[in-house]
Formats: C-alpha cells, structure tokens, sequence
C-alpha cells in the first residue's frame, strides 16, 4: 500500500518540500499549537453553526460535487483574524510556496480559504486535481497551486479524512486513481496535510451519525492568475487595512509587478498599488 510521508515543524522547510515534491503530498503534525487552534475554531464556531448545508452553489456540478450534508464557510481570512494573521501568514506555508510558486510570478497570492465541514452520511467526493480549475492555461506549464487542509479536529478516515494518491502529480493527465492507490490522511487536530495542484485528491466519505470533520481548505496560486475566491470582496477593504501589510498582500491587494521579469502591472487603482493606498487610508 502508498503511504504519505509525516513530518513536523521540526523538521524544516527542505525537508517537508523534498517529501511534497517526491510524493505529491505531505502530512506535516502538530503545525498549529493548542493556542492558536482553539482560537480559530473559536473565531469560526458561529460561523460554522449558522452554515446551512443544503446552501444553493454557484451551480448544479458544483453542488453535486460538494452534496448536501457539508457546511461550508468561505472568506475565511475576514471572519477569523488569527486565521489571517497566523495561518495564511504562516511561514512554512509561504517558504513552499517561495519555492515552488514564486519562479512562475512575480508574487504568489491567496486562492481561496474556506471551511468544508463534513457532516454525518456526506460521500466521498470525486477524485480530482485542484489545479483544473484552470484547464486553459497552455500545457506544459508549471505548478499552479499550493493547497492544504487543515485539521481543526482529529482527522480518522470514519470521519472523511482528505485521501490522496501519492505520486499522481507526475502521472499522465488521462491516468485514473485506483483505489488501492488511494491513501487516507488520518491527523490530529492541529496537523495539516500539503498538497501540490497537481495530486489527486478527494475529501472521505463520512461514515459516523452524529460526528462533523472540520477542516479549513487553503490554497495559494500564481499572483498573475484568477483566483477561485474573490479574495478583495471576501475580505473588504474595512477589514483587510486592520491586517497585516503581508495579509494583504497574500489577499491580493498588492499589486503583481512583473517589470524586473520583463513584464508589467497587474490589478492597478487609479496607476497606484492597492496596498499602499491601505496604509495610507486612501481605500
């Protein structure tokens, strides 16, 4: 049977990138401390309760895709500040991306962060590669994502833990996940488990009655592509100038200045940089 590496902060950066980049994924424990765990479930728990899980999406694939029994929180970064300022920001997250992301951009931004809390009954979701969202980009073309979920409660395959197929990221784009390929990553609160775009991946069947799995699904992209979440609407300016200048930017009001790359500006307000209009009180 595959397995998925584990490691823990401890470890360091190369480490946890060599077992990314080797199998597709990586389960890094403990990343989160007790602390900051309790205050971000703290900080979701309202929205969490009010989710209502039978919510009308974007449109019929997708809700068949998410099904009926999953409650679903989006814009997490405006609704948890400890979210914002010390998941988003946290640095093992961004030295992955520096390494995988940053040669393709001039900056790497946020793609989405939402809450999937997994509900009693809710089915395996289909297999699938993230990075197809954007299916139009010429191929070949480099890693368009950085994702991961995080485990904001015990993760057991009972309960729908995330499953990967190890080694996918380096399959043919045609080539299926058998289910003997197919690894569970069980973790404890606190854990994350890292992911290349390119893996095949799904969310567990939930087989308990009465047990919801929580977890918060981040990912990061090329700062010149489109986001999935749009990240300047779910967190407004009225929240984002109260955030770090580094939140911000990962939010996308930063410009992506690609001129020393031989390129140009991207998501300009009247020719200046979003970002410095923040500091400056100007949006």
């Amino acid at each position: 049977m595959p397995d998925l590496q584990r490691s823990k902060p401890a470890d360091g950066s190369e480490a946890i990138l060599a077992a990314l980049l080797e199998d597709g994924g990586v389960i890094v424990e403990d990343l989160l401390p007790r602390e900051l765990l309790d205050a971000v479930n703290e900080e979701l728990d309202p929205h969490v309760e009010s989710a209502d899980p039978g919510m009308e999406h974007i449109n019929p694939a997708i809700g068949f895709f998410f099904g009926t029994r999953t409650r679903h929180v989006s814009g997490v970064a405006g609704k948890s500040r400890r979210f914002a300022v010390d998941v988003m920001c946290h640095p093992l997250f961004l030295e992955l991306c520096d390494r995988i992301l940053l040669p393709s951009c001039a900056h790497y931004q946020l793609n989405l962060a939402h809450v999937i809390d997994r509900g009693p009954g809710a089915e395996a979701q289909l297999l699938h590669r993230d990075q197809l969202v954007w299916n139009l980009v010429p191929k070949p073309h480099p890693e368009l994502q950085v994702a991961t979920i995080l485990a904001l409660e015990d993760f057991t395959d009972e309960i729908g833990a995330t499953q990967l197929a190890p080694g996918s990221h380096r399959w043919e784009p045609t080539r299926e996940a058998e289910e003997e390929e197919i690894v569970t990553a069980e973790m404890p609160a606190g854990s994350a488990v890292i992911y290349l775009g390119s893996t095949i991946h799904r969310g567990g069947a939930n087989r308990t009655t009465d047990r919801w799995r929580r977890g918060v699904h981040m990912s990061y992209t090329l700062g010149w592509l489109r986001t999935e979440e749009n990240n300047v609407l779910a967190v407004p300016p009225e929240i984002a100038r109260g955030l770090p200048e580094r939140a911000q930017e990962l939010l996308g009001y930063r410009v992506h200045d690609a001129i020393r790359k031989g390129g140009g500006y991207l998501g300009m307000v009247d020719l200046k940089d979003p970002v410095e209009m923040l500091q400056k009180g100007e949006l």
